[in-house]
């Protein structure tokens, strides 16, 4: 079995969801937000995949595939968490009639059926006492333009700073 033993990434596909899924199958498959773990009886109740087109702020045109997975995180009699291979088996389900990009974006909504849904982006599975755990954390606004501009000065600043002209640059 492949362990993982720290989260690789804090916004991940759908694609390497089920790929490190595929190493523990037999696992359960506990998500994790807001500060607590889903209940045991918890249902993956929709899954839906969209194409998305939209002017942002600066303007500018985007678009991008994203899927979103439905948990209703609720106790449901006996029931345990479910393992990582049944929520695999979902997914393809789904796939048989949705068409399903494994590189999409990926985003959970989650109610407890009393509480409004929530929005939330996975990180990678981490293989800890004996389950898979996924942390979901809220999935926040931010403005595209002011995020491309952030990218390419940390771009500027690391490439500057590690030249010749150091002292200029970075000093």
């Amino acid at each position: 079995m492949n362990m993982i033993d720290k989260a690789q990434s804090s916004d991940v596909n759908l694609g390497l969801l089920l790929e490190t899924l595929a190493t523990c199958r037999d696992l359960p498959l506990i998500f994790r937000y807001d500060g607590r773990s889903v209940r045991r009886g918890y249902h993956v109740t929709e899954v839906k995949a969209g194409q998305f087109a939209a002017l942002d702020c600066g303007a500018n045109s985007e678009a991008w595939a994203e899927i979103f997975v439905q948990l209703w995180d609720i106790e449901e009699g006996d029931r345990t968490h479910m393992p990582a291979a049944k929520f695999a088996a979902i997914i393809r389900k789904v796939s048989e009639h949705v068409q399903l990009n494994g590189s999409a974006r990926l985003t959970f909504e989650v109610s407890d059926g009393v509480q409004p849904m929530q929005l939330y982006c996975a990180s990678t599975p981490v293989i800890s006492d004996g389950a898979a755990y996924v942390e979901l954390t809220p999935r926040t606004a931010s403005c595209k333009p002011r995020d491309r501009w952030l990218t390419a000065e940390q771009a500027q600043a690391a490439t500057c700073c590690g030249s010749a002209n150091a002292a200029k640059c970075c000093g």
